[in-house]
């Protein structure tokens, strides 16, 4: 906006530095990239040197000369630190009421506000004061700050309706003038190990007289770079099968009730094409349920025979998607993200028998 009678900012920009021992990475989405062959690329130092630790993924909009802004990836332990920046041109000067900088971690709700009229909690809001009301004089000006001990439950997640978010914002106050922001995202993630307890996935399902399978697999739950392997063993075909595929699912609920259970995640396979969509809706009017189909892969092709085993072996980090860990309500109330494992078979009516089974997912290294 234009402020009339030259009151402007003076030209005084305003830049958030944080300490570049956190892991460079692009920012997290909840999309699906549409290439998962897209090589990374190195964004180029403004000072003419390219460091490997630049290494980012360019988005559909991006030009040869429009780069992704990186972002600092820490772990949830660490302390968030850096530089506050100032700079001014030769000759200028601003009066200002204090600068001061802000820690905010926020949980946005999105679309779903408008059931309680929030748009956002926040759970952690620190706020440190730079410098005392004065005068900008000086081209340039650094403020350190550091957040030493900063408890960070959450990790940082973009969902459909609903994300975690960390971020440290400067303001420079001014008297009768809106105050010049800056601010910079941090993403959080929390270094788990493998739960105690991973026992092996094995069921039997089918329909009366026309199919009965046995599924199984090696672990419930597996890392974000993790191999699911498995196998499938058919006991009784009379059906003519064409292929068969697994697929992951994410589910995101978010809402008032997240913690009731949606239904669907378990049921026998059958051959009713609409009672899966039908069963993925949400319980309650204040729940939204967004579901995620990350990628799609064919283990079977043709007709099996009766006592045929089937291998399955499907890589984690080979899903064109930003997995994230496996959330649950009881831990932020707000909302869960699941994911499941999807087994479809088609039959030559394109008839399509489905079963699905949910995986947990924990994170063993940061990036």
């Amino acid at each position: 906006m234009q402020l009339p009678f030259g009151l402007g900012n003076s030209g005084l920009q305003v830049e958030v530095s944080l300490d570049s021992s956190g892991k460079i990475s692009e920012l997290p989405s909840w999309k699906v990239r549409k290439n998962p062959f897209l090589y990374a690329l190195k964004k180029p130092d403004p000072r003419g040197v390219t460091t490997s630790s630049s290494i980012h993924k360019p988005s559909s909009k991006q030009t040869n000369t429009s780069w992704v802004e990186t972002s600092y990836v820490y772990e949830s332990s660490d302390d968030v630190k850096g530089n506050i920046i100032l700079s001014l041109p030769y000759g200028k000067r601003v009066d200002h009421l204090g600068i001061k900088v802000e820690f905010v971690g926020r949980i946005i709700m999105g679309a779903l506000a408008a059931h309680d009229g929030r748009a956002h909690y926040d759970f952690i809001s620190l706020s440190k004061e730079l410098a005392p009301p004065g005068a900008i004089y000086a081209p340039s000006m650094e403020f350190p700050f550091v957040f030493k001990n900063v408890e960070k439950p959450y990790e940082s997640y973009h969902g459909r309706n609903v994300s975690i978010r960390y971020i440290v914002r400067v303001a420079v106050e001014r008297k009768f003038l809106p105050p010049i922001t800056s601010e910079k995202e941090v993403i959080i993630q929390i270094l788990e190990k493998e739960p105690l307890k991973n026992e092996p996935i094995k069921m039997e399902v089918g329909i009366e007289d026309c199919l009965h399978i046995e599924f199984e697999y090696e672990r419930r739950c597996y890392h974000l770079k993790d191999v699911i392997v498995g196998k499938i063993n058919f006991l009784l075909v009379k059906i003519k099968i064409k292929y068969m595929e697994l697929a992951v699912i994410r589910r995101e609920t978010s809402g008032e009730h997240v913690q009731l259970p949606t239904t669907g995640h378990q049921h026998d396979i059958n051959a009713s094409a609409t009672s899966q969509q039908q069963q993925q809706q949400a319980v309650s009017s204040n729940v939204n349920t967004e579901t995620q189909t990350l990628v799609k892969h064919e283990i079977m092709d043709g007709a099996p025979i009766k006592g045929e085993t089937i291998p399955v072996k499907l890589f984690l980090a080979g899903i064109p998607a930003d997995l994230t860990p496996s959330y649950s309500a009881q831990q932020n109330r707000r909302f869960s993200v699941k994911y499941f494992l999807n087994l479809v078979l088609v039959d030559d009516e394109d008839r399509r028998y489905f079963k699905q089974q949910e995986i947990f997912l924990w994170r063993k290294d940061l990036g």
